[in-house]
């Protein structure tokens, strides 16, 4: 369930941390959040319910529907990806998109480090109990996924410098293959 839920926020930070392409960033990290909002919901039955008895183990039984998961989905990420949209387009109709570009942008995209920072801090803090409780737990799943990240990011990067991609576009391309 973590490895289907990406961190949309992170790429974004990442990529403009790592001066990959802002433009590239935000069409791949949109396509994505279409995506997550419209699937997300069935990924995770698929991988609860399904897939578990393909390898001979039991699917687990989840109290909650799919609509309760897309719901949920749409507020996290539906919900501020269409302000983001309703908010690009009705300030560059009001003010121009120069005015958008070089000083609305500048104004609030250092908020959204300090956001993604206040987000995980905020997580991890409700959460903070069962790391302690079962840190081997918490370990047994952030050594595959940590072995993920890693692995499509370099194969990712590797693949834009194969194709003469620019570092900018090939960083981004890494950061968002691991989304």
């Amino acid at each position: 369930m973590i490895g289907l839920a990406r961190c949309i926020a992170m790429v974004i930070v990442w990529n403009d941390l790592a001066k990959g392409d802002t433009e590239y960033c935000a069409g791949l990290v949109a396509f994505n959040s279409i995506f997550q909002v419209l699937f997300y919901s069935v990924y995770a039955w698929v991988f609860i319910t399904i897939i578990p008895t393909w390898f001979g183990l039991k699917g687990v039984a989840v109290n909650i529907t799919i609509a309760q998961i897309a719901q949920s989905v749409f507020i996290y990420l539906g919900i501020p990806f269409a302000a983001g949209i309703i908010t690009r387009f009705s300030l560059i109709r009001r003010k121009g998109k120069e005015w958008y570009e070089n000083k609305f942008i500048p104004k609030i995209s250092p908020i959204t480090l300090v956001a993604l920072l206040f987000t995980i801090i905020v997580m991890f803090s409700l959460k903070g109990e069962y790391i302690v409780k079962i840190p081997f737990d918490v370990v047994r799943i952030a050594i595959p996924l940590l072995i993920y990240f890693i692995v499509m990011f370099l194969v990712s990067f590797y693949m834009g410098k194969k194709f003469n991609a620019g570092y900018a576009k090939t960083a981004t391309l890494a950061f968002t293959a691991q989304q």
